[in-house]
């Protein structure tokens, strides 16, 4: 059985050497003796060379402690026959021994593997894991039937001297981490307090002891306590790490300016003076990480994120049109004079908000799984804060803070490649928190962002861009946004003619964020060549680009006088052809509803080919929010274009089970629409049956003996329809 072990798996628990382990079963004999001395070999071989930078003293005596285990396999080897078997007493020994073994090369690979600030940060558990291994040891050499082995005397007597100092060892801590420990949380207390500490100071623990000398070090530095933060299972460390994150970001702009660091971190490794096995480790690592969390984000299930803010939810509320929003952001928007519902573009009927409890738990529970802290109003108000956790938290925001003030001046007086790297700080530090959005701003970053969007440098523009979208999730820098001047027009250029893919998604991205504000609706609407790019990227975009695309768009429409733009532009055109699109179909589906309440937008969807089949379609497979955009399409479109398209929708095959299936499961709008539907679509044939003559004339019949009594139940969900398009739902 191989020692080996992804170092992913288990840079995550809690201990190093923490869990369940298991000594291969089936070995026994000379052939478990074989396997333990390969395994001892191989731990020696491979970190016998190594440089540690932390926990040096405790790494090499447990080395030493292997080698002399080594010695024991080896003379079991040469002196006993391959055939032999030992007594059962030493065989369990043995396999304990395996797992021993096991544990070791876990913790020593940990080190050399870990970042050096994470391994500073835990020390004195580090240092506990060392001396549970000796214990453990220890118990085992008093349990081991030397006599039985009839071992040499000198095998005997190192064995003897291994397990009295096992026995007698004492936890080792180097006071000189200590200190530097010590001095790192100095730094932390002094932010909090709001005093920067001295530039010299920080230069003596971060180049000259940590050893952590460039841009690149500091870099894999930030990520590695970023990945734990990720991973963290204990809420109470998250503020302690947030804030040596920050401390080490700060640090490096500090020390180094905006040294250029290669944009591919998997490549990278540690200068030269760090260790190189703890960064050829960590670079493997890095590669695997940064397949599936990009820029070190959480990819937040987008049923958790606020539609207003974009954030993840911490109250959310149910408003009268059963859409789902933050309490703070749907407050704010009602509070500016709103009487729309922001999502569905609807009249609220009332100011109520209902807490959505189950929602709520959910991402609690999603947030417990991922290490992510989450406090609900109960908690909040319930329980106190730690003292220290507020501390290291205010300690974080002053950092970060300062590290922005630096980034700022280099986007205003840096060269240009200065302004790249300041950029793309920048928008790192503004996806997440809404004090570091606030502060980005305050601090004057926006008109310099904007500035770059002009740039020749892909680099440049593509981060700006995105910069300036992760600020724009910050409500008041929307205004500060828009207020710039030229900021929209600049906006809509890099959409136009952006320089990389990249650009021109996050320009479309920026436009829907912005367009979350009502009277920001209207100037996007009329900044020439928005609509019409928005439209060329649902068409012709990426998956992700038609995405932020349709969602703009949806955003748009819910303005009133949108519909003459969506019209001209081929905006509505775009938005029928996405319906046979599944990634966004659904948007599509909720924008032409919104559209189609002019009678000339409805005529246009209606007139296109497969727009009713690909709605149908979306009320089959589509999820409970498609399927009511699909219905109250649906249904819009009939209303607004008369009996010829109610009776061709009529006659669409199973859509009497499809709104049926909608009646009882569906969404309250969903199935207040599917009712009124229903309805147009039942007086059209009754209509017909009229002016075409004996045959509808039957059905007509049909119709008023069999459900006609019923209609006045249809918004009930009591109900029983007979049309000749075959809806009919029995009565209960």
């Amino acid at each position: 059985m191989s020692l080996s072990l992804d170092f992913l798996s288990y840079r995550r628990r809690r201990s190093p050497v923490g869990g369940a382990y298991f000594a291969p079963a089936d070995l026994s004999g000379a052939a478990l003796v074989q396997t333990l001395s390969a395994a001892a070999d191989r731990l020696v071989a491979s970190r016998l060379s190594t440089s540690f930078p932390f926990q040096e003293r405790n790494s090499r005596s447990l080395i030493r402690k292997v080698s002399v285990l080594s010695s024991l396999f080896d003379f079991l080897i040469e002196s006993h026959p391959s055939s032999r078997h030992f007594p059962d007493s030493v065989t369990l020994c043995f396999r304990e021994l395996y797992i021993l073994l096991y544990r070791a090369k876990m913790l020593l690979d940990y080190i050399a593997q870990s970042g050096r600030l994470w391994l500073l940060l835990r020390n004195p558990q580090i240092s506990g894991n060392f001396h549970d291994l000796d214990q453990e040891l220890a118990t085992l050499l008093d349990v081991l039937p030397l006599d039985g082995l009839r071992l040499s005397d000198d095998v005997r007597e190192h064995l003897e001297l291994l397990r009295r100092q096992c026995r007698t060892s004492k936890l080792y801590v180097d006071p000189r981490d200590e200190e530097l420990r010590r001095k790192v949380f100095s730094f932390l207390d002094d932010f909090a307090r709001g005093k920067a500490p001295d530039p010299a100071e920080f230069q003596s623990s971060f180049v000259d002891q940590l050893a952590i000398r460039d841009a690149r070090s500091f870099r894999i530095e930030i990520e590695f306590l970023e990945e734990q933060i990720f991973n963290m299972e204990e809420e109470a460390d998250l503020p302690l790490l947030g804030g040596v994150v920050a401390l080490a970001r700060y640090c490096r702009f500090l020390l180094l300016g905006c040294q250029e660091v290669e944009v591919d971190f998997g490549a990278a490794t540690l200068s030269s003076s760090s260790s190189s096995s703890s960064g050829e480790q960590f670079k493997k690592s890095k590669k695997r990480l940064v397949s599936w969390s990009g820029d070190s984000s959480f990819a937040i299930p987008k049923d958790f994120c606020c539609p207003i803010s974009l954030d993840l939810m911490r109250e959310p509320v149910i408003v009268s049109t059963g859409q789902t929003y933050d309490r703070a952001s749907i407050v704010q928007w009602m509070e500016e004079g709103h009487y729309t519902c922001p999502n569905s573009g609807q009249s609220l009927s009332h100011n109520r908000l209902v807490p959505n409890r189950a929602l709520r738990n959910l991402i609690s529970q999603w947030c417990a799984a991922c290490g992510i802290p989450y406090d609900t109003p109960e908690s909040s108000d319930g329980a106190a804060e730690n003292s220290a956790a507020a501390s290291t938290s205010k300690a974080a925001i002053e950092a970060n803070k300062a590290t922005a003030e630096i980034l700022v001046q280099q986007l205003s007086n840096g060269l240009d490649d200065a302004k790249t790297v300041a950029a793309r700080e920048l928008r790192l530090l503004a996806k997440t928190g809404k004090k570091n959005r606030a502060f980005i701003a305050e601090l004057g970053a926006i008109p310099l962002l904007c500035n770059l969007l002009t740039s020749s440098n892909s680099v440049a523009q593509e981060n700006a861009v995105t910069a300036l979208l992760n600020l724009s999730i910050f409500e008041a820098n929307k205004s500060r946004i828009m207020e710039e001047e030229r900021s929209l027009t600049l906006i809509v250029d890099v959409l136009r003619h952006g320089w990389t893919v990249d650009a021109r998604e996050n320009a479309a991205a920026t436009l829907f964020s912005l367009s979350v504000v009502h009277d920001y609706k209207k100037m996007i609407m009329s900044e020439p060549g928005a609509v019409a790019a928005l439209v060329n990227m649902l068409t012709k975009g990426t998956p992700r680009g038609k995405k932020d695309a349709v969602m703009a768009l949806f955003n748009l429409s819910t303005h009133p006088e949108s519909w003459v733009g969506m019209l001209e532009t081929g905006a509505v055109t775009a938005l029928a052809g996405a319906l046979g699109n599944e990634a966004v179909a659904e948007e599509a589906a909720g924008a032409l509803a919104l559209l189609m309440k002019n009678p000339t937008v409805a005529h246009t969807v209606g007139s296109g080919d497969g727009t009713v089949s690909s709605l149908v379609g979306l009320l089959r497979r589509g999820s409970p929010k498609g399927k009511e955009n699909a219905v109250a399409a649906l249904q819009e479109m009939c209303r607004r274009c008369g009996p010829t398209l109610t009776r061709k929708v009529a006659r669409v095959p199973a859509l009497g089970g499809l709104i049926q299936n909608i009646l009882f499961t569906g969404t309250k709008r969903a199935r207040r629409k599917a009712a009124l539907l229903a309805k147009m679509c039942q007086r059209c044939d009754m209509s017909a049956a009229i002016v075409i003559g004996n045959g509808w004339a039957i059905d007509h019949t049909l119709v008023r003996n069999s459900s006609m009594r019923r209609v006045s139940n249809f918004g009930r969900g009591d109900l029983s329809v007979s049309v000749p398009m075959a809806i009919s739902v029995p009565v209960p």
